[in-house]
């Protein structure tokens, strides 16, 4: 129950923050910022419908949308976000006024910062907030693509659909916009996780590295057989997960045993099981 209500809390608190954002700093300053909003923004040149109502009626199709493709159980989480945040954002425009007047620049780069968090927030939850960002949910479902990178592209396409409503500097204003947000999101959903290296060795001395892994770092490993492509020998490799901080050590060590040995690095920020923090993929 306790998961439960902090879940509910973080959607809601997310969807006030991205209403928050694009009621006092993305529609009064027509910012091109992707997602709905910078849809609704770049086509009230064409069309006579008031951007809030636009972006509401998008924010609903969407989730139709993602209940289809991503099932009932993304329905369930989202239909809050997809009924809430056109309430939030339908009072935020009506009845409270922006406290500042701002330069464009300042207002895509807050509102790019304060729609991020707010959108990365609800993500962090299995939920979505219901607007332009159930494409990319969709489209990591089935490639398991980066969640931030998938929306950086959805939304600078959004923002270059602005071109043809506004003018270079308009899309480039939009374009700080799209950057924050990715940024924000990304930031918000790393928050618990825990970068680190996933090694691969290909060793002689593969149960010494093993060993002084198992001792020194304190680390599992896994040992498989692999093959050479251009001499078919058969050789063994160790894979093991550790943090950043040990990874200078495991270098260390893996000189120390075999200084031949063939070492592949890459880096691992979707890390999950003893040992790690539960990870989140950005």
């Amino acid at each position: 129950m306790k998961f439960n209500i902090r879940n509910a809390i973080l959607i809601l608190l997310g969807n006030f923050l991205l209403a928050l954002a694009v009621g006092f700093f993305i529609l009064p300053y027509n910012i091109l910022s992707g997602g709905v909003a910078g849809i609704a923004v770049a086509l009230r040149v064409f069309v006579d419908i008031p951007t809030d109502v636009m972006v509401n009626g998008l924010v609903i199709g969407l989730f139709f949308i993602g209940w289809i493709l991503l099932g009932k159980d993304f329905a369930v989480k989202t239909v809050v976000s997809s009924f809430v945040y056109p309430i939030f954002l339908t009072f935020i425009t009506n009845y409270l006024t922006p406290p500042l007047s701002l330069d464009p620049l300042l207002s895509s780069f807050y509102g790019g910062i304060i729609a991020g968090i707010g959108i990365g927030m609800v993500i962090r939850t299995g939920s979505s907030t219901g607007g332009m960002d159930i494409p990319p949910l969709v489209v990591h479902k089935y490639t398991n693509m980066s969640i931030a990178t998938l929306i950086l592209i959805t939304d600078g396409l959004t923002v270059m659909l602005g071109f043809f409503a506004y003018d270079l500097e308009s899309v480039l204003i939009g374009i700080i916009s799209v950057f924050t947000t990715s940024y924000a999101i990304g930031k918000v959903l790393s928050i618990g996780g825990q970068d680190s290296k996933s090694v691969q060795i290909i060793s002689v001395e593969h149960d010494k590295i093993s060993n002084m892994i198992h001792e020194k770092l304190s680390r599992g490993t896994t040992i498989t057989t692999a093959r050479g492509g251009y001499t078919n020998d058969e050789k063994q490799m160790i894979l093991v997960v550790v943090s950043n901080n040990q990874y200078p050590q495991l270098i260390d060590l893996i000189n120390d045993a075999d200084p031949k040995a063939f070492v592949i690095t890459t880096d691992a920020t979707d890390v999950h099981g003893e040992g790690f923090s539960i990870g989140y993929r950005v």
